[in-house]
């Protein structure tokens, strides 16, 4: 069933899901407190503590949904707090230099238009689904102007090289944190932890060093997985708006898959 108030839905996720979401989260909540001011994190210090009484690992299926969903909720409200607090993204705008998909691995290609889902876009997979494919990794975000910063240093990168989804121009990049909200198109996301690059983006680097485009090499470079929170259309040219004043009409996600074992 899902939440109606953070659209967790256990119906949508793996055992492998719930497992390595759960040994992700440290990390995901280091990365949304970074750079916070002291107000700020002492309004969180109630949820670090229930965030670090959760297990990191379960090997009941349905244990581990209760904790994912406990985390879920608790980092939610943290990029809300944040946001509330004045000390999360500031509103701006910009658009969608390119959407991107593939049937697995990358580069992702162009496409025109994406239906976005709580799993993400549709026609799009990735190869390794040990590392992507979690519902907090539905869509991947990059900077187009980051991206054209490294090709203009002769780097043979482009949009949707990396795996990226949607390719964002005109914001200024450093803000987008986790815990920020974007309006895309007609759908609604909200940022969750920056991606690891692995060395199959060496390809895109002249000198290979693909750990340049790494949040902790070159914070403000990297890219950033998005969760869904209202499921709409992207097409390239739409505008993005961050923080947006008027959210659209939540609605519940789709069940698009039941929970198996990995």
């Amino acid at each position: 069933m899902t939440c109606p108030t953070c659209l967790f839905d256990a119906a949508a996720w793996s055992s492998e899901d719930l497992r390595r979401t759960l040994a992700a989260v440290p990390t995901w909540w280091r990365q949304l407190c970074e750079d916070a001011p002291a107000e700020v994190l002492e309004a969180l210090r109630a949820t670090a503590a229930r965030l670090g009484e959760l297990p990191r690992s379960v090997a009941d299926a349905d244990a581990g949904a209760d904790a994912v969903h406990e985390a879920w909720r608790l980092l939610a409200d943290a990029g809300r707090t944040r946001h509330a607090l004045g000390a999360g993204a500031p509103t701006q705008s910009g658009t969608v230099a390119q959407v991107s998909t593939s049937p697995g691995g990358v580069p992702k290609l162009p496409v025109a238009h994406a239906t976005v889902t709580l799993r993400g876009l549709e026609g799009d997979r990735q190869a390794n689904r040990v590392h992507h494919g979690r519902p907090w990794q539905a869509v991947c975000l990059w900077s187009a102007d980051v991206v054209d910063s490294f090709a203009a240093q002769g780097h043979p990168v482009g949009y949707g090289s990396t795996g990226e989804n949607l390719s964002l121009r005109g914001l200024d990049w450093g803000t987008i944190r986790p815990g920020v909200r974007l309006l895309v198109g007609t759908a609604l996301l909200e940022t969750a932890s920056y991606a690891i690059p692995c060395k199959k983006n060496a390809r895109w680097f002249s000198d290979g060093r693909f750990r340049q485009m790494a949040h902790e090499v070159a914070p403000g470079t990297s890219r950033i997985y998005a969760r869904v929170l209202v499921e709409g259309v992207v097409a390239s040219g739409d505008e993005v708006l961050v923080e947006p004043p008027v959210l659209p009409t939540q609605r519940a996600p789709r069940r698009e898959q039941s929970r198996i074992s990995p």
